[in-house]
């Protein structure tokens, strides 16, 4: 549509070039906040030696944990947050502030001065901040893409925007590896050039096209849902350390304290929110089926997807690459290229599905999606440790396809059950859903994994190096060591029995056949197959499970505009008049 001439500063008709320019802006942030969740992932094992830090020593593992789930404990605790301040003071303005913020942060974080467990604190503080400038860009794009295009071409926008936010997170896998390869701060200089044009552009040319609310900030409402939600999350990360005797840290007393306190507080949110006048999020909006069960469809996938990221890295890593001829030190970068599959998936699907719900709907898409992630679980629950990788690549591509499917439909669905004033909140809260179930996924997911290895590995590895002359007493010592430490060996690309012998100096009492046998790139591999298969069957039976629940959420959502029922009908002002059918749960 033409622009009016002299229009006021605010809620004039966007043109048909301002929506591509704003399409293509938020395209490269939320490209470059997903990018940033995954991208020192692959590159840890670069990272931890250039700031001279043993990644497997006990005391080390935390900070492993809160590279690799700070990031997206922010991301789920800020975006409702900044979300609102969208709604209050112009999207586009926190949207910019936040493409500055995440552009200053990677500079620091580039720049690390110390070494050791201050080298890690360093790059741990900066990636915080730089999960706040994330949280500002992907909580305000969305609905920045909503206030731009019209509801015929909504779904194709957001479509476009949600598949590069699922492509950030796999192309980072590949994009870690040979950045890393190349010098580990390089990891963080890739953001410099990029942020500093795209915050620039972003300052030029994006404009207020939606409404301002106004209004104040809800400091009860934000200080408990961001302590109680922080709470939990955090809690999770204990849970995956050791604690006492036992092989996770469930049974540590500070990870209940941190959950019950979590709940309470969450609680206490929602009694909030239901009082005030001007609350943090409208809870209104979950009488909303669309808003609802979209939401809670997402939530399903994201717990499932981000697990099975981790899951798939440490299987190629640890297992399947190294009986495949890979050094170990070359097992990053080759994961992440085997994984390209699963981005193709993604790229083909992401964008079709979106112009397709404009035409069809989102309820059919969406619900097909959910059901192809889950037959995807199903076929590589199937798959033999030592798999044909033929095989194992149609399976992730069918499993990106059908992210692709469920993505798009289903954020076009969330976005467009809202008035136009609510667009900014209520793309932070689809947001806050998305990030907290890739953070819990994390912990459920290798909870799991972890509890399937104990239940075997410590014998398999006992016996195992007692066969190869390893003494009673150290293949004792090393196999009741905590089965994480080995998961995140193979996820590091180290090869955990070499690592773990050499303090005890028992190599050096071993044959030249016995040494080469241990520190080989087939005898971790070998010994950990069948236990590791066994975490693997739980697993991805667990993922299948929330694929079908996703499922049927999606089903639940009722139809859309797209489908023939009409949205709410809003003033001038933005606000929605609900219709008797819109207060009931056909919405």
């Amino acid at each position: 549509m033409s622009v009016i001439p002299n229009p006021p500063v605010l809620n004039r008709p966007p043109g048909d070039r301002y929506k591509w320019t704003a399409l293509s802006n938020t395209t490269a942030a939320v490209f470059m906040s997903a990018l940033d969740g995954s991208i020192v992932l692959i590159a840890l094992p670069a990272i931890f030696r250039g700031v001279h830090l043993d990644p497997l020593a006990p005391g080390n593992i935390a900070y492993l944990l809160w590279m690799i789930m700070g990031y997206r404990l922010v991301q789920a605790v800020l975006v409702v947050t900044v979300g609102r301040l969208g709604d209050m003071y112009g999207r586009v303005r926190i949207y910019n502030a936040g493409f500055a913020v995440f552009t200053f942060a990677s500079v620091l974080l580039s720049f690390d001065p110390f070494d050791g467990g201050h080298g890690a604190m360093w790059l741990i503080a900066w990636r915080v901040l730089q999960a706040v400038g994330g949280s500002m860009l992907t909580a305000n794009s969305a609905a920045i893409l909503t206030d731009a295009f019209p509801e015929e071409q909504r779904g194709f926008a957001l479509g476009i925007n949600q598949v590069a936010a699922l492509a950030g997170m796999f192309i980072g896998l590949v994009a870690g590896g040979l950045l890393a390869a190349w010098d580990w701060r390089a990891v963080f200089w890739v953001n410099v050039p990029v942020g500093v044009f795209f915050t620039v552009w972003a300052y030029r040319t994006l404009r207020e096209s939606g409404n301002r609310g106004g209004g104040r900030i809800d400091w009860w409402g934000n200080i408990t849902f961001a302590v109680g939600l922080s709470a939990v999350l955090i809690a999770v990360t204990f849970g995956l350390q050791p604690y006492g005797g036992h092989t996770m840290g469930w049974t540590n007393p500070l990870v209940d304290v941190l959950i019950a306190g979590g709940l309470v507080l969450l609680a206490a949110f929602v009694t909030i929110e239901n009082r005030t006048a001007a609350p943090m999020i409208q809870l209104s909006l979950f009488r909303r089926r669309a808003f609802t069960f979209g939401n809670l469809a997402g939530l399903a996938i994201s717990i499932g997807r981000g697990g099975m990221q981790f899951v798939l890295i440490i299987w190629l890593q640890g297992i399947w690459l190294p009986l495949h001829g890979y050094d170990y030190a070359d097992t990053p970068l080759w994961a992440g290229i085997f994984m390209l599959p699963l981005t193709a998936g993604f790229l083909a699907a992401g964008p079709v599905s979106g112009y397709l719900s404009d035409r069809l709907g989102s309820r059919g898409l969406a619900t097909g999606g959910a059901l192809l992630f889950g037959a995807s679980f199903l076929g590589l629950m199937l798959l033999p440790i030592d798999f044909s990788y033929w095989i194992f690549a149609v399976l992730i591509a069918l499993n990106g396809i059908a992210s692709g499917m469920f993505a798009s439909p289903n954020s076009s669905s969330i976005m467009g059950s809202v008035p136009a004033r609510l667009r900014g909140v209520a793309s932070g809260m689809r947001a806050t859903f998305q990030n907290s179930g890739t953070a819990v996924s994390i912990g459920v997911f290798f909870s799991l994994m972890i509890a399937g290895l104990a239940a075997s590995l410590p014998h398999s590895l006992t016996t195992g190096l007692q066969q190869q002359g390893v003494s009673a007493h150290v293949a004792t010592q090393i196999g009741n060591l905590p089965p994480v430490a080995s998961l995140f060996a193979a996820q590091l690309g180290v090869n955990p029995v070499q690592h773990l012998l050499q303090p005890s100096g028992a190599l050096t009492h071993l044959t030249a056949a016995q040494q080469q046998a241990l520190t080989g790139r087939e005898f971790f591999p070998s010994l950990i197959a069948g236990p590791f298969h066994s975490g693997l069957v739980i697993v991805f039976a667990f993922g299948a499970t929330l694929a079908f629940l996703a499922a049927i959420a999606s089903l639940l959502r009722g139809t859309d505009s797209a489908a023939g029922i009409p949205k709410p009908r809003e003033t001038a002002a933005g606000d929605a008049r609900p219709r008797r059918s819109d207060r009931s749960t056909s919405n």
